[in-house]
């Protein structure tokens, strides 16, 4: 029978196989759950914004790429886990390198470009609000805004290989490099953050000190993907910032990404963290790829115009 550090080297997030079968299924059908919530919301964003041309802006292309690395936790990776929660813990498919290295790669390409596209997206609109027009324009041109896309996934497949041996963290077996994986992780992210933050207050400082009143999540663009091949200058939008929205979701990633942070930076530093902590922290993290669609699109009236098309009750005169 395996001990638990081969459990927890196989799955991380669904805790020691010793554990009550009450929390493995508990844990299954949270995974469920957010799967199906998570596949949904994605979808409906990528959906609209290809549907939609009003909704074919610079930084709705960041936030579908955010979208389709989303899906690769929540409709793919999730429901594996769920799945697994309910098998008994001797089974083989959970202890073979073949299947961890699958599950791992899933977990990290979707994760990376998703932290990858939160970045995107506040440089994005930092420039917007910040810069002039014509710098606005000379860098998102059609061709830059794909590079960055393109970057953006071509980064995230180098540490794909490194990500299982996270998955040794907090087990007996645990080695030097698992341990250098997890700081490495942690500090990734730790940057990402700081630049995020940097971005989306420096776009608080500069709409305080302006006379004109941006908005920031509903702005719009004239030019849109595709661009023509000389688009006209951007306009800064004269909408109305939202600082309850901009602190909602700068606290939402915060909650979704730091504690993987310092539990990560513990158990490198001082000791590994119990088992459930780390777990918790894992799930915390991944939640974010099925929150990501609302963080950025609950305040926009135009995808909520959008959608209200497209659902049962969209054709009525709200809709229109």
């Amino acid at each position: 029978m395996p001990n638990a550090s081969s459990w927890s080297a196989s799955s991380p997030l669904l805790l020691l196989w010793e554990d009550s079968s009450g929390t493995r299924i508990f844990l299954s059908l949270l995974y469920a759950v957010l799967a199906i919530s998570g596949t949904l919301s994605n979808v409906m964003v990528i959906y609209l914004v290809f549907s939609f041309k009003k909704l074919q802006t610079t930084s709705n292309a960041f936030i579908v790429n955010g979208c389709a690395a989303d899906l690769s936790v929540c409709a793919l990776w999730m429901p594996q886990e769920a799945v697994l929660g309910l098998l008994p813990p001797n089974s083989s498919s959970l202890r073979s390198a073949e299947y961890r290295l699958l599950r791992g790669g899933l977990l990290g390409l979707g994760l990376t470009v998703s932290l990858a596209s939160h970045l995107l997206v506040a440089f994005n609109r930092y420039v917007l609000i910040t810069k002039l027009p014509s710098v606005y324009q000379a860098l998102y041109q059609r061709r830059h805004t794909g590079c960055m896309i393109g970057l953006s996934w071509a980064l995230a497949l180098l540490p794909v290989p490194l990500l299982p041996g996270l998955w040794t963290l907090g087990s007996a077996q645990t080695d030097g490099s698992s341990r250098y994986t997890a700081l490495l992780l942690a500090l990734a992210v730790l940057g990402q953050t700081a630049l995020l933050l940097h971005c989306y207050l420096g776009i608080v400082r500069r709409v305080r000190g302006s006379a004109k009143r941006v908005s920031v999540l509903n702005f719009h663009l004239l030019h849109q993907l595709p661009f023509p091949a000389a688009p006209p200058p951007p306009r800064r939008a004269q909408r109305r910032l939202s600082s309850v929205s901009v602190l909602l979701l700068c606290c939402v990633f915060l909650l979704g990404t730091q504690p993987l942070v310092w539990v990560s930076l513990l158990g490198f530093f001082l000791r590994p963290a119990p088992p459930a902590l780390q777990a918790a922290s894992w799930l915390l993290l991944c939640s974010l790829s099925a929150l990501n669609p609302l963080l950025y699109t609950w305040r926009s009236e135009e995808f909520r115009r959008a959608a209200r098309s497209v659902l049962p009750r969209g054709e009525g005169p709200a809709a229109a």
